[in-house]
């Protein structure tokens, strides 16, 4: 059995609230879970005390039995002083692709023609 630390979203529309939940992988969302860890309300200040009330000792155990955090869950695992996280960075995903590479030197060789 596949475990994963996620968030499951509760609240009203446009109000989101969420739980940090572990669960089966492939239990729904919202659906079943294992154990509440703690609640999260992106809706508050990024300061406030209580927009993350989290179980660390727990989510230290789970991480030890095996379960897998998601990326969310992870940085918000990290603010805590659970986890480390491992920083993601794809410079090559934002070059830009051939044919814009070719349009750009044709026209910075067309301007260094024009200025000459």
């Amino acid at each position: 059995m596949s475990l994963k630390i996620r968030l499951s979203r509760g609240g009203a529309k446009k109000r989101p609230f969420y739980r940090v939940v572990v669960a089966d992988s492939r239990s729904p969302r919202d659906g079943r879970f294992i154990e509440k860890l703690g609640t999260f309300d992106p809706l508050k200040p990024k300061d406030a005390a209580d927009r993350l009330v989290l179980d660390a000792e727990k989510a230290q155990a789970w991480i030890a039995k095996g379960a897998q955090a998601t990326d969310r869950v992870a940085r918000l695992l990290e603010s805590v002083g659970v986890g480390k996280r491992d920083a993601r960075n794809n410079p090559q995903k934002a070059q830009p692709k051939k044919k814009a590479q070719e349009r750009a030197a044709a026209a910075a060789a067309a301007a260094e023609a024009a200025s000459a």
